[in-house]
């Protein structure tokens, strides 16, 4: 599904909304979250445990999993396909400075509505970093199991969710899902900017299924894994520098359109980069979970327990 349909589908009625979503596009399509997990998990240290490295087929395939999610069959049953659409994105132009410094999502939103956004501005920085976290606290209860039994079935609960963060992580790599100008430039356009409604698909599914390959995205993951301090703001810092490259993203279009007859390797170096930054981080995050795992404490703060119901 492609990016510039989740806010269709947020405001569509059911029917309208299944068939304006054209089957077997999605964001990166499948092949870039596959290639985007399958470096990640290339790139771990040897001091990951083993079980997690040997899972780089399955955090390949997990990586688009949230994609497959949005089964427009599901709309009779909820409007769960929409809502989980919010995870996918943020446009940064809309979230005032201090708005990403709040801790939970809820008060995210109202610091937007205070500073006059009730746009649906998206969940992408919460996503990561909730899943960041839940992938810290199961490594914590593998290193506390005993019993091998419980000690496996907690390995495939870290290997499913640390793919799931997979495909969020690759989604902050694009910076179609930073912007309002998710498919094409809106508003004032004094650079002659793209306005299609095609340009997401033309950019991370069709030029991506067309002209990378796994080779052309390995060599440039970066090759010293991070532990970050504070997740919070490594994910800002990252989304951040990915919508930094946005107008980069539009010039290149301008001077050739991203579809599968381009011809340009400036075009591709854009494309192989921005997913190494997505795969590159994604280790990171992986990495920061396990190794922080280990401590007494967590970066930020002390472990508290939660309050009782």
């Amino acid at each position: 599904m492609m990016r510039f349909a989740f806010r269709t589908l947020l405001v569509m009625p059911a029917a309208l909304a299944v068939a304006a979503v054209p089957a077997n596009v999605m964001p990166w399509g499948e092949p870039g979250h596959v290639m985007s997990g399958a470096a990640a998990a290339a790139a771990l240290p040897a001091d990951m445990p083993e079980f997690f490295r040997d899972a780089s087929a399955e955090l390949a395939y997990l990586n688009p999993e949230p994609d497959r999610w949005r089964d427009g069959n599901e709309l009779g049953l909820d409007r769960a396909v929409n809502a989980q659409a919010l995870d996918h994105y943020v446009d940064m132009e809309w979230v005032p400075a201090d708005a990403l410094r709040m801790t939970s999502r809820y008060e995210y939103l109202a610091a937007v509505k205070a500073g006059g956004h009730d746009q649906i501005v998206g969940f992408l920085p919460y996503r990561i970093i909730e899943l960041t976290q839940r992938v810290r606290i199961e490594f914590r209860l593998w290193r506390a199991a005993t019993d091998p039994a419980r000690k496996k079935r907690i390995e495939a609960r870290i290997v499913n969710d640390a793919g799931i963060l997979g495909h969020y992580v690759a989604d902050g790599s694009n910076p179609h899902h930073t912007t309002i100008h998710h498919n094409g430039w809106v508003g004032d356009n004094p650079k002659g900017y793209a306005t299609d409604n095609r340009m997401h698909s033309r950019f991370e599914s069709i030029y991506v299924q067309t002209h990378l390959a796994l080779g052309d995205v390995q060599p440039l993951v970066n090759a010293a894994p991070r532990v970050f301090s504070d997740v919070r703001l490594a994910t800002i810092e990252y989304l951040h520098t990915t919508h930094g490259r946005l107008e980069t993203l539009y010039d290149l279009d301008k001077q050739e359109a991203f579809d599968e007859k381009t011809k340009s390797p400036e075009h591709k170096r854009f494309v192989a980069e921005r997913l190494a930054a997505g795969a590159t981080m994604l280790r990171d995050l992986w990495w920061t979970a396990w190794v922080t795992s280990g401590q007494a404490t967590s970066p930020r703060a002390p472990h508290a327990a939660p309050p009782s119901r």
